[in-house]
């Protein structure tokens, strides 16, 4: 019996040796104590194709380079090691009028993300995406059109345009993000979890350009939203490229409203939009204001919808994001 203990020991041990080999384990640290001093320089090391997970952790600090992790590379997953997530800042200036050598062209809205995430299987965990270009136009902090994201704790900084969640489904879970015009924008399938969103000086937001065959787009569940200490009107959402096929959607279930919300909610994107009940899809559940009091939404745009207990219930992170592939976002690592 002892002798057959210690084989069931033996093999135990062996196959956990065994998963911790298949994970890669690089150190970021600008002052030269990591493997690497960038976290660009991290990600060109991982060979494209390569099958085994990759743990990158970072160390605290502020790294100012555009980040790029692109379609091809495995399973990868992004630590900051501070003790909180402004202690990791991932951050650079370009907004969409900058012109990058040797291109004479300006970069565009998506050029100017400060990291770009076209890659699969993306956890990123306890950091900082920032665009420091300031309030001078379109600045994106993240750009991500890959599939199965997950952020948790992390925050997103900027003015207009912070967040681009472009394509795919992703899950923003006990997130801050922060802008003023359109700064959660783009087609993606994506879950706001128990997030913070802050809303500097008005505007708007979101600006969701759903795919009309996306049964999802934006869904907030028990999200705060604060803006100024001294409030300005803020719309929760507009329609983004309404002209090009797109039907944006937007949901917001047990979410505290603080007093920059706008009674009316929403709002057409421009005058050329007359008809937004045809091109959107924007939804609330049981809005309360900053007190967690219910909200008054008697003076909601016509074209916006009030959902039923039974509706709401289906707007969980499982059955929002599992898709055709039964992704489960809560078990990402």
């Amino acid at each position: 019996m002892k002798m057959l203990s210690k084989i069931a020991a033996s093999i135990l041990m062996l196959m956990n040796t065994q998963v911790r080999a298949e994970w890669t384990t690089l150190t970021v640290a600008a002052d030269g104590s990591g493997t690497h001093a960038s976290v660009q320089a991290a990600v060109d090391s991982i060979p494209d194709g390569s099958a085994d997970p990759v743990l990158i952790n970072i160390k605290p600090g502020t790294y100012k380079d555009r980040i790029k992790i692109e379609r091809g590379k495995p399973a990868i997953t992004i630590k900051g090691l501070g003790a909180a997530p402004s202690d990791t800042v991932l951050t650079f200036d370009l907004n969409a009028k900058s012109v990058v050598a040797p291109s004479t062209q300006p970069v565009g809205t998506s050029g100017s993300a400060s990291v770009t995430l076209t890659a699969k299987n993306l956890t990123i965990e306890n950091a900082t995406f920032e665009n420091s270009a300031g309030d001078n136009g379109q600045a994106v902090a993240l750009k991500t059109q890959g599939d199965r994201g997950v952020f948790r704790n992390c925050r997103f900084i900027g003015w207009q345009d912070t967040l681009l969640v472009d394509d795919g489904r992703q899950l923003f879970e006990n997130c801050y993000i922060e802008g003023r015009v359109d700064f959660i924008f783009g087609r993606s399938t994506a879950v706001f979890d128990r997030c913070t969103i802050r809303s500097k000086n008005g505007g708007y937001v979101t600006a969701a350009r759903t795919k009309p065959e996306s049964k999802f787009g934006y869904v907030f569940l028990d999200c705060n939203l604060i803006g100024d200490d001294k409030p300005v009107p803020t719309y929760l959402g507009r329609p983004w490229q309404w002209d090009r096929g797109s039907n944006a959607a937007v949901v917001f279930i047990r979410t505290k409203m603080g007093p920059h919300i706008r009674a009316e909610g929403w709002h057409p994107w421009d005058a050329k939009n007359t008809s937004p009940q045809d091109n959107t899809r924007y939804s609330e559940y049981a809005s309360t204001d900053a007190e967690g009091k219910p909200l008054d939404i008697s003076k909601r745009v016509a074209w916006s919808n009030q959902l039923t207990a039974e509706q709401a219930a289906e707007y969980t992170v499982l059955n929002v994001l599992k898709g055709e592939d039964n992704w489960d976002p809560t078990s990402a690592k």
